[in-house]
C-alpha cells in the first residue's frame, strides 16, 4: 500500500507536529526534506512554498498543520487524539491555536534575535537542503537562510517593544507547563491530545536553539521529547482532575495574552489598518496586523458556535477570561 509522503524540516514546528501525528497513529509514511533532489516534486505539489506538505497516497498535496490533522483525524479516529467529552475537545483545540500561533512567537523570537542562535539555525537548515555539499557551499546557502529570515521577526510581533512581553510570556507559560506536568504525562491525562501536538511542537523546537536550550525546565523538556513520538498509556482525565493546574495556563496565556491579541490582530485587518496596539495582561504591544491569525480565530469561533449544551464549558471559558472573545 502507497504511503504518505511529508515534506519537512527538523527545524520547522509545524513539521515535528504533523510526524509526531503520523508516528502516534502508525500511519505508514516517509519523511523527506527539500533538497535540489527532491524539489520538482515538491513544486508539483504545493500551493504555498511551506513546509510540511503532507502528500497523499492519492498524490493530493496537504498544507496548514491544523486542518491537515482534522481531516486525518476524520480517516484514522483511533487512538483519538480529543477527548470524548466536547468541552474538553473544545479546550484542547483552543490550547492547539494557541500553541500554534502564540506559542510561535517566542519560537521564532528566540531562533533569529541574537547572532549564535542564527548562526545555528541557519546552519543546521543550510545542512537539511544541501546533504553531502561542500562546507563553502552551505556557508552561502546559510548565509541567505539568515538574511531572508532575521528580518521577518516582525511578522511574529518581535520588536525591542514586544520583547520583554513575549519572554515573560513563555517563561509564565513555561512555569504553568512544569507545574502541570508533574503529576501527568500529557496536557489531557495519559494520551497525547490536539493541545500536545501544537504546543509540544513549539517547545521542543526553542530546546533545540542555544539560547532556548537552557530556558526549558526538565519536566517540559520531557513531555517534548515524548511528543516526538508519543504514546497512549492511559485515559484522557476528567476537568475536575485537569483544572488545578490547566486553568492558570488558559486564564494567564489563553485568556490573558493570546485571545486579547488575536482578537484586535483580527480587528485590523477587517479596518486594513497597517499596524494595531493592544493591551496584553498589563503591556502594551504594538504590531502590524497577520492576515493568516485572523482567519484561524473566525475558524475557533466557529467550532465554539457549533457546540451545543456548553453551560459547563462557558463557565470554564468565562471563568479563565476567554469567553468574551469567543463569541
Amino acid at each position: 500500500m502507497a504511503s504518505y509522503r511529508i515534506f519537512g524540516s527538523e527545524l520547522s514546528p509545524y513539521s515535528v507536529k504533523v510526524r509526531a501525528y503520523f508516528r502516534y497513529k502508525g500511519i505508514a509514511h516517509e519523511w523527506l526534506t527539500r533538497t535540489p533532489d527532491t524539489q520538482a516534486e515538491f513544486d508539483a505539489h504545493a500551493r504555498l512554498p511551506l513546509v510540511p506538505l503532507v502528500i497523499t497516497p492519492e498524490g493530493e498535496g496537504l498544507q496548514d498543520s491544523t486542518p491537515l490533522l482534522e481531516r486525518l483525524e476524520a480517516a484514522y479516529p483511533e487512538p483519538a487524539i480529543q477527548p470524548a467529552d466536547p468541552a474538553l475537545a473544545f479546550l484542547s483545540a483552543l490550547l492547539e491555536e494557541y500553541g500554534d500561533e502564540w506559542g510561535n512567537k517566542p519560537m521564532f523570537h528566540y531562533r533569529w534575535r541574537d547572532e549564535a542562535d542564527q548562526l545555528s539555525a541557519a546552519d543546521r537548515i543550510a545542512r537539511s537542503m544541501l546533504p553531502g555539499a561542500s562546507d563553502d557551499a552551505v556557508a552561502e546557502r546559510a548565509r541567505a537562510v539568515r538574511e531572508r529570515m532575521v528580518p521577518r521577526v516582525w511578522f511574529v510581533g518581535s520588536s525591542p517593544q514586544t520583547a520583554p512581553i513575549i519572554e515573560k510570556s513563555l517563561a509564565r507559560m513555561l512555569e504553568l507547563l512544569e507545574a502541570h506536568l508533574e503529576s501527568r504525562q500529557y496536557l489531557f491525562g495519559a494520551r497525547p491530545a490536539f493541545a500536545d501536538f501544537g504546543i509540544a511542537a513549539q517547545v521542543w523546537q526553542i530546546s533545540t536553539d542555544p539560547t532556548g536550550s537552557g530556558l526549558i525546565p526538565p519536566r517540559t523538556l520531557e513531555w517534548c521529547r515524548e511528543m516526538q513520538d508519543p504514546t497512549a498509556h492511559g485515559p484522557f482525565e476528567t476537568w475536575p482532575a485537569l483544572a488545578p493546574t490547566l486553568m492558570p495556563l488558559l486564564a494567564e496565556e489563553v485568556g490573558g495574552r493570546f485571545l486579547p491579541w488575536s482578537d484586535a490582530n483580527a480587528k485590523a485587518i477587517a479596518e486594513e489598518a497597517e499596524e494595531f496596539e493592544v493591551d496584553l495582561a498589563g503591556d502594551r504591544w504594538t504590531q502590524k496586523p497577520q492576515r493568516y491569525h485572523a482567519r484561524s480565530l473566525r475558524v475557533l469561533r466557529e467550532r465554539y458556535a457549533r457546540l451545543d449544551d456548553n453551560a459547563d464549558l462557558d463557565q470554564v471559558l468565562q471563568s479563565a477570561s476567554c469567553l468574551t472573545w469567543l463569541r
